[in-house]
């Protein structure tokens, strides 16, 4: 049996394996095309903050089973493994693990916004009113 490890090591070991990006790289990237913006806050917060324009929302507790390219209940959007998909949570925390889930099933180059939806909002970057 393994050591067990506090949270913030498994977030430090999970981020040590791919590049995480900030918001203003998540909106460039998303409206150029090139990335899938995936916004997997629930609902309560989507409510209270407001909405990314142009992200797929996802909860969490969904995510795999939408962006599994082989799973029977993906989005039309999970078209395949070399897909780019940028995840975003409230804080930048979840959307680690969430990361570390989706490269798990094979998409290679998903990452996650630095500082997820606050950060988003505190660079000016654009949100629906709830």
């Amino acid at each position: 049996m393994t050591a067990p490890v506090g949270i913030d090591a498994l977030l430090e070991r999970v981020r040590s394996g791919y590049d995480r990006i900030g918001p203003r790289a998540a909106h460039d990237a998303a409206g150029a095309g090139d990335a899938l913006l995936v916004d997997t806050r629930y609902a309560a917060l989507r409510d209270r903050d407001g909405l990314v324009p142009g992200a797929l929302v996802i909860e969490r507790n969904e995510l795999e089973w939408r962006l599994d390219p082989q799973g029977s209940h993906r989005v039309p959007e999970a078209a395949g493994h070399d897909l780019r998909i940028v995840v975003l949570c409230n804080e930048g925390y979840a959307s680690t693990l969430a990361v570390d889930s989706l490269h798990r099933l094979g998409l290679h180059r998903a990452t996650d916004v630095i500082g997820g939806f606050q950060a988003w909002r505190n660079e000016g970057l654009p949100v629906l009113a709830p």
